[in-house]
C-alpha cells in the first residue's frame, strides 16, 4: 500500500513538473518572440533614422552619399525649419498651459461638487477625443468658414467682424486657431484621467479642512492639487509627445503649413522634406532633431515637475 502510494505521489509530482516545464517554455517563447518584435519594429526602424540622416538619398536614385552631419547644419540654416520649430514650441506652452488648467478646473468641479448629470458632462467632454481627427478637423473647418462659420456669425450678432483673411487666413491668429482645435480635442481626455484620480480623495481630509474654515479654492490648493499631482506629472510628457503628433494631423488638413508657413510644424516640415521634395536624409536628420527634443523636453519636465510627493 504504501509503495502504491509513493508512486501515485512520485507520478503526481512528475506531471506538475512537465506542466511547470511546459508553462515556463510557453513563457518564454512568447517573451522571445515579444523580443524580436520590438528589435524589428523598434530598434531597427530608429537606427535607420539615424543612420538616413548622415546621407544624402532622394527617391530618384538609390545610391547614398554620406555627408555626415551636413544634413544638421543645414537644418539650423534653413529659416523655415526655425519657424517650424517656433511653431511647435508655441502649440507645446499654449495647448499644454490651457488644456491642464481647464482638464484640472472641470474635474474639480464635477468631482468635488454636487452636480446634477455629471456623467452626462462627463460624456460630452470625452467625445471629442475619440473623434477622428479627420473629423475634428471638418468641424473647425466649419466653426472658422469666412462670413458663415459659428465664430463669425456670433460676431456678427454682437456687431462685430472678424479677420478679414479668415481665421485660418491670417498670419498672426492662424497658429491660435490651430490650438484651439488641439485643446477641445485633448480637455475631456485629462479631464477624465484627473477625475479619477480626484475621486479617490477620502471625504474625511475636505471634511477636517471646512471645520479649519478653509474655503472651496484652499480645499483645491491644499488638498485636491497636492493629492493628484502625481497624475498630474504623469501626463506631463505623455501630453507633449501627443501635441507634436496631433499638431501634424491636425495642420495637414486645415491649412497644410500655410499661409506662407505660418503653421508649419516639426512632422508637417518634415513630411515635406521626405516624402513631397524627395530629401530622405534632410528629413530623417528633422525627424532625429524630433527625438531628440522630444526626449529632452520630457526630461526636463520631469525634472523641474518633481516634488514630494503627498499620500492619504
Amino acid at each position: 500500500m504504501e509503495k502504491e502510494q509513493d508512486k501515485k505521489i512520485n507520478h503526481g509530482s512528475m506531471r506538475g513538473q512537465k506542466r511547470r516545464i511546459h508553462l515556463a517554455f510557453w513563457i518564454l517563447l512568447v517573451l522571445g518572440i515579444m523580443r524580436i518584435l520590438y528589435i524589428l519594429f523598434r530598434i531597427i526602424p530608429t537606427f535607420q533614422v539615424f543612420r538616413m540622416s548622415l546621407f544624402k538619398t532622394s527617391a530618384l536614385s538609390k545610391k547614398e552619399k554620406f555627408v555626415g552631419f551636413d544634413n544638421f547644419i543645414s537644418l539650423f540654416q534653413d529659416k523655415a525649419f526655425i519657424r517650424s520649430f517656433q511653431n511647435t514650441i508655441l502649440l507645446i506652452v499654449v495647448v499644454t498651459i490651457v488644456t491642464l488648467v481647464l482638464a484640472v478646473f472641470f474635474a474639480a468641479i464635477l468631482t468635488t461638487e454636487k452636480i446634477r448629470g455629471s456623467n452626462f458632462f462627463r460624456i460630452i467632454f470625452y467625445i471629442p477625443n475619440i473623434l477622428s481627427i479627420v473629423v475634428v478637423s471638418g468641424i473647425f473647418s466649419a466653426i472658422y468658414d469666412p462670413g458663415r462659420g459659428l465664430i463669425d456669425s456670433m460676431l456678427h450678432i454682437a456687431g462685430l467682424k472678424g479677420p478679414k483673411a479668415g481665421w485660418l487666413g491670417d498670419q498672426n491668429i492662424v497658429i491660435y486657431s490651430i490650438a484651439m482645435a488641439l485643446i477641445w480635442q485633448a480637455v475631456g481626455y485629462y479631464m477624465v484621467m484627473y477625475m479619477a484620480g480626484m475621486a479617490n480623495i477620502p471625504d474625511s481630509l475636505y471634511e477636517a479642512a471646512e471645520l479649519d474654515g478653509a474655503g472651496k479654492i484652499n480645499k483645491f490648493f491644499t488638498i485636491t492639487l497636492p493629492l493628484v499631482w502625481l497624475n498630474i506629472r504623469a501626463t506631463l510628457s505623455f501630453f507633449i509627445i501627443s501635441t507634436i503628433n496631433l499638431s501634424f494631423l491636425l495642420v495637414v488638413p486645415l491649412t497644410d503649413g500655410g499661409p506662407d508657413g505660418a503653421t508649419e510644424v516639426f512632422l508637417s516640415y518634415m513630411y515635406k522634406q521626405a516624402y513631397t521634395n524627395q530629401s530622405y536624409g534632410y528629413g530623417m536628420a528633422i525627424g532625429v532633431m524630433v527625438f531628440v527634443f522630444s526626449f529632452a523636453l520630457s526630461g526636463l519636465i520631469s525634472a523641474v515637475t518633481n516634488r514630494e510627493i503627498l499620500e492619504y
